[in-house]
Parts: C-alpha cells; sequence; structure tokens
C-alpha cells in the first residue's frame, strides 16, 4: 500500500513540475495554474505525512523548501531577454506546488517535538 501511494505522489510530483514550468513559461501570473499546483501540492503533502516515517527526511524537505523559496526571488533582478522574469515565474509556480507539502511536514514536525513518543506519527 505504501507503494501505490509513493508511486501516486510522484506521479503528481511529476504532473505539477511539468505543469509548473509550461505554466511559467506560456502562462505566467495565472491564478488557475498556481490553485492546480496548490491542490497538487495538498494532496502529495498529505500522502507524504501519512506515509513518511523518517524525520530526517522531513528536515530536508524543510530545507530544500527554504531554498527554493530564496531562490525564486534571485531570479528577479535579471533582465536579459526576460530570462529573470521566465525563471521567477517558473520557481513561483513550483513554490505554489512545494509550500502545502513543506506546510504539512512543518506542522507534523512540530508535533513531533512537541510530544515525542507520546503520539504516533
Amino acid at each position: 500500500m505504501s507503494k501505490a501511494w509513493g508511486l501516486i505522489s510522484f506521479i503528481l510530483f511529476c504532473l505539477g513540475v511539468v505543469l509548473a514550468v509550461v505554466g511559467g513559461l506560456a502562462l505566467p501570473e495565472n491564478a488557475l495554474v498556481g490553485v492546480l499546483l496548490a491542490i497538487f501540492g495538498l494532496i502529495i503533502g498529505i500522502i507524504y505525512v501519512a506515509v513518511v516515517k523518517d524525520s530526517q527526511e522531513i528536515n530536508t524537505l524543510l530545507l530544500a523548501t527554504i531554498a527554493l523559496l530564496a531562490m525564486a526571488a534571485a531570479f528577479a533582478p535579471i533582465t536579459f531577454l526576460g530570462v529573470g522574469k521566465i525563471a521567477a515565474s517558473i520557481l513561483v509556480y513550483f513554490a505554489a506546488l512545494m509550500s502545502p507539502v513543506a506546510l504539512l511536514a512543518a506542522i507534523k514536525a512540530l508535533l513531533r517535538v512537541g510530544f515525542g513518543s507520546r503520539i504516533k506519527m
């Protein structure tokens, strides 16, 4: 059962990455693309929180999400051929995909720290 959920999560992630790239190139600042990516991220996050038991993976995910959000702002000043705007748009869409995953992982990590071994996650 765990492998099936992992496969569903991976497929949604791949679809989300493709949608973020295509949306960033063809439909920048489109609310529908952002909402769809956030829904994908919420589903991926629920699966991630329910399936992943290793706290080291949660720490890695949270650190990678922080780096992603910082990187999205770094591309904006690049004005050569509009590369910065395109890259920033793709990264903002990717952040819309990953932010719900990170939020749910952070909640799980905080509950694990707060309750320790008294709660099974």
